[in-house]
C-alpha cells in the first residue's frame, strides 16, 4: 500500500461510540500540494505542475462523490500566495477562471453548488464576475458542493468574522462559538469530517483553522498530481477504523 502519513486526533461525535466502518465523511477538505514540485522532478515548468494538479482536482470530488461525501472544499489559493511571482498568480487566476467557465453545465447537469470562499475582492474583476455568475446559477443545486478558498487564510476567516460582529454592534455578552461560526466564510457549512494534505508536508498552513478543531487528519508523501484513487480509497479505510470522541 502507498505510504500515507496519518494523524488521529480520538475525537468522537456523541452517537459515535464505535469505530466508523462503512461511514463516509460528509465534508472532506484537502490540500493540492506539490504542483510545482511535481513538475521540477519532471523538468517541467512550473505552471505545468498547476495545470496538472487542476486536472486531478476534477477527479478527485468525482471520487469523493462516488463515496457519498457531500461537501468537498480545496485549498487553492492562499493568502500568502500572493507574494508568488506576478506570472504564476496571473497564471493560476485564469486557471480558476476557465475552470468555472468550462465546468458551467457540468455543475447545472449534476446539481452541484459551487462556492467561493475568502478575499474575493482581490481577484481579477474578470475572475469576479465569473464567479458571481457560477455562484448565482449554482445557489440552489443539491446533490453536492464544492467550495474552492481562493484568497484565503485561516486567521483572515476569524479577524473578519469578529469585524462583522463589532460592526453589528453586537455585546460582548453575546458573542459565542455559534455566533463566530455564523460570520466566518464557510457559514452554513458542517465542520468538515475529514482534512487530507498531499504533498508531504504535515501542517494545517492557516487553513480552516478554527473549523479543523475536530477534523481526522491525514497525510500522503504522494505529490498531488500523483496522487489517486487508490491513495483516496487508503484514507477512507483508515477513516473506517477511527473512533471519534469529540473530548468524551
Amino acid at each position: 500500500m502507498n505510504k500515507i502519513n496519518m494523524l488521529n486526533n480520538q475525537e468522537h461525535r456523541p452517537e459515535d461510540d464505535q469505530p466508523l466502518a462503512g461511514k463516509s465523511p460528509r465534508h472532506v477538505v484537502i490540500f493540492p500540494d506539490g504542483n510545482r514540485r511535481w513538475a521540477k522532478e519532471k523538468g517541467l515548468p512550473s505552471l505545468q505542475g498547476h495545470l496538472e494538479g487542476y486536472k486531478k482536482m476534477q477527479s478527485f470530488y468525482e471520487w469523493c462523490k462516488k463515496r457519498g461525501v457531500k461537501i468537498v472544499t480545496v485549498f487553492g489559493f492562499s493568502t500568502e500566495n500572493w507574494n508568488r511571482t506576478k506570472e504564476e498568480v496571473d497564471y493560476l487566476m485564469n486557471l480558476l477562471e476557465n475552470f468555472l467557465a468550462h465546468n458551467r453545465e457540468k455543475y447545472r447537469e449534476e446539481g452541484m453548488r459551487v462556492r467561493i470562499i475568502g478575499q474575493k475582492y482581490r481577484l481579477p474583476e474578470s475572475t469576479q464576475k465569473m464567479i458571481e455568475v457560477v455562484e448565482e446559477e449554482t445557489k440552489n443545486n443539491k446533490n453536492f458542493q464544492l467550495n474552492m478558498a481562493i484568497s484565503y487564510g485561516g486567521r483572515w476567516d476569524i479577524v473578519q468574522a469578529v469585524q462583522k460582529i463589532i460592526e453589528e454592534k453586537i455585546s460582548a455578552k453575546d458573542v459565542s462559538e455559534e455566533l463566530i461560526n455564523s460570520h466566518l466564510s464557510t457559514a452554513g457549512l458542517p465542520d468538515p469530517d475529514m482534512i487530507i494534505r498531499a504533498g508531504k508536508e504535515k501542517r494545517i498552513s492557516n487553513f480552516v483553522i478554527w473549523q479543523a478543531t475536530y477534523s481526522e487528519l491525514f497525510f500522503s508523501d504522494k505529490l498531488w498530481p500523483d496522487f489517486g484513487e487508490s491513495d483516496l480509497e487508503e484514507i477512507f479505510e483508515e477513516y473506517n477504523l477511527r473512533q471519534r470522541r469529540f473530548g468524551k
